[in-house]
């Protein structure tokens, strides 16, 4: 059990560990950790809103400073939703580790094992992804600064800021490598914050669809012998009620964890969504406009195309929850059920009638994490920007 933690799971406790998400930490060690992020997070988020109050009634201003402190402010979100639902957390965790002793069989745990692996190899890209993202995005203000010294001309190259931000009492031009290291150690550490979220909800699905995956797997095989091929199970009718007993069981824990989910995350996704459409509209508002120059027009390229994927990987885990739900009556139907006794088929009915209803992840109980939904976004974001167009 050690041996499968730490290859599945490592990846996941190590950086939850490092930022202070992790609940079985000590209360001091959690404390510390989180009110250092906290801090580091509002030396980038203070003046960002600083640059915000700047611009006064300066739309293009405004737009520019909204991009910049709303992806702090869905970081911050992130941080204490993790934070307010350590309770939860914790059992899922308990139920994860424990879930591994209760497989029968290796398709069990070979079910179990491709699932724990989706949920590893989401981990590992996605933080090493993201953490490139950022210092790329950041180091992206040496260009100009690189340039002037390799290609000079007539006059410097327009600066280019770390990130759109306003100190009272710093010129950021004037203690440019200053900005740029303090902008590339607070966004990796604002940033952190995202992954864990992020990170942790892939692999409570992955979890979830896992145990869908096996409770499908034990209807199929249900009226088959492992001994004996297509061997009708009727003359050993009470191991079989026995057996639709435990099944029924499995998936109502199954249902309940992903309800689970579903209250856990629902609020916050619903302000995360909101946040997100908000900023891929600005986003697209300054590309179309082509007020900027180049390199901050390719900033908002990556900044758009960076929301997209954070957005198709919500919606795809969504998606794989609603299908996996569904599975088990096809899986049902798909078994020798019509070798059964009457009683017992009529028991199976009500299993099937309950898979009837999907399990779902929403925001807000309103917007549904789905595929379908995904592509809803992304027109809303454009009736947004064709509204700020014509404000403009």
């Amino acid at each position: 059990m050690e041996d499968t933690w730490n290859h599945y799971y490592n990846i996941l406790f190590k950086i939850s560990s490092i930022t202070g998400a992790w609940p079985y930490l000590k209360l001091r060690t959690k404390i510390f950790r989180v009110t250092l992020r906290t801090t580091i997070t509002l030396t980038i988020l203070i003046p960002q809103l600083a640059y915000q109050f700047k611009c006064k009634k300066d739309m293009q201003c405004t737009f520019k400073a909204m991009t910049a402190y709303l992806l702090s402010f869905i970081a911050m979100l992130k941080v204490y939703t993790i934070q307010s639902n350590t309770r939860t957390i914790k059992n899922f965790i308990q139920h994860l580790l424990g879930y591994w002793k209760e497989l029968q069989t290796s398709e069990e745990y070979e079910i179990m094992k491709s699932y724990a692996e989706n949920s590893r190899r989401f981990s590992l890209v996605y933080t090493i992804y993201c953490f490139i993202a950022v210092i790329v995005f950041v180091l992206m203000s040496l260009i100009p600064y690189a340039l002037d010294i390799v290609l000079p001309l007539n006059e410097s190259r327009p600066f280019l800021p770390p990130y759109q931000g306003y100190y009272y009492f710093v010129d950021m031009q004037d203690y440019f490598f200053e900005t740029i290291s303090h902008g590339i150690v607070a966004w990796t550490v604002t940033v952190a914050g995202l992954v864990v979220h992020d990170c942790m909800f892939v692999t409570f699905v992955e979890h979830v669809c896992s145990m869908f995956a096996v409770v499908g797997f034990r209807y199929e095989q249900l009226l088959f012998n492992r001994n004996e091929e297509m061997k009708d199970v009727n003359n050993s009718s009470e191991i079989s009620h026995k057996k639709i007993a435990f099944f029924v069981h499995t998936h109502r824990e199954a249902l309940k964890y992903a309800q689970l989910l579903e209250n856990t995350f629902t609020t916050p996704f619903a302000i995360q969504m909101l946040i997100v459409t908000i900023e891929m509209s600005i986003s697209l508002l300054q590309i179309a406009q082509g007020n900027e120059d180049t390199l901050e027009a390719l900033r908002y390229i990556f900044y758009v195309f960076g929301q997209l994927i954070h957005l198709f990987f919500l919606s795809f885990e969504g998606q794989k929850l609603i299908d996996h739900s569904l599975q088990i009556r096809d899986k049902i139907y798909n078994s020798c059920w019509y070798s059964a006794s009457i009683k017992l088929q009529k028991l199976i009915i009500f299993v099937m009638m309950k898979s009837l209803q999907p399990s779902f992840l929403s925001a807000g109980k309103i917007y549904i994490l789905s595929l379908k939904s995904f592509t809803t976004v992304l027109q809303t974001s454009m009736s947004y920007l064709t509204v700020l167009t014509s404000m403009q």
